[in-house]
């Protein structure tokens, strides 16, 4: 999955950029306000990274940007700033979370898996229909009451259909979900993806609709086990 980390501190930034892309996150790295902004209009994340202090453009100015023209990606601000106040604006202008520097890397990776799932309206770690579940903590895809492990792009691809089960996702927005700035990108790159991810967990698990896109069955379909890919 994609994630926007808004971090102007290089040391920090590097450094939390490599852990991330280790647990199979693609990131996307700015350092000031205003490419903040630009990124986050532009891209499609899973959860978006906000430090406060950033020089051009405030943190605070970039996040009630985004949800002045009614952006609802998750954000999680990381900041130094532990005064009451500051943390009481940044969530009342629409942050999901804070965490005060210095943090651990597992803290954060929780809460950023939480914040994700209040936004796809979970309490729960595992997301799906009734044929197919994603358990968001160990990355692990449940079929038939099998476990088997994901790859990094596996685990992006389908956590994207199993957001929304039943709608249909094209080439673009698969490829905006799984890949990060600066990656090359085949033109069948999904088209592969999709073929080992049915071989490993059957054909019926992700369909195509035939131009435009993907999808998996959404809860009152994924019983027909039987349906056409």
């Amino acid at each position: 999955m994609r994630v926007l980390l808004v971090e102007d501190d290089e040391m920090i930034g590097h450094s939390l950029k490599e852990g991330l892309a280790a647990q199979g996150w693609s990131v996307d790295w700015v350092k000031d306000g205003l490419l903040a902004q630009s990124a986050w209009a532009d891209g499609d994340y899973a959860c978006v990274l906000l430090d406060l202090g950033l020089p051009k453009r405030d943190g605070v100015e970039v996040l009630r940007h985004a949800r002045g023209r009614g952006d609802t990606t998750p954000v999680l601000v990381l900041t130094a700033r532990d005064g009451v106040d500051d943390r009481v604006e940044g969530l009342d202008l629409g942050a999901d979370d804070y965490l005060l520097k210095p943090y651990e890397l597992r803290e954060l990776l929780a809460r950023m898996r939480a914040v994700i799932r209040r936004r796809d309206g979970s309490a729960h770690s595992v997301i799906g229909n009734t044929a197919v579940q994603l358990d968001l903590t160990t990355r692990e895809v449940l079929v038939q009451g099998e476990r088997s492990q994901l790859s990094a792009r596996e685990f992006a691809l389908l956590h994207a259909l199993l957001e929304r089960p039943g709608a249909i996702l094209s080439r673009e927005q698969l490829e905006n979900r799984i890949y990060g700035w600066g990656e090359e990108v085949s033109s069948n790159a999904v088209d592969v993806l999709i073929h080992g991810m049915r071989r490993k967990l059957g054909p019926d698990t992700i369909r195509n609709v035939r131009g435009l896109g993907w999808r998996v069955a959404g809860p009152a379909q994924a019983v027909a086990a039987g349906a056409a890919p």
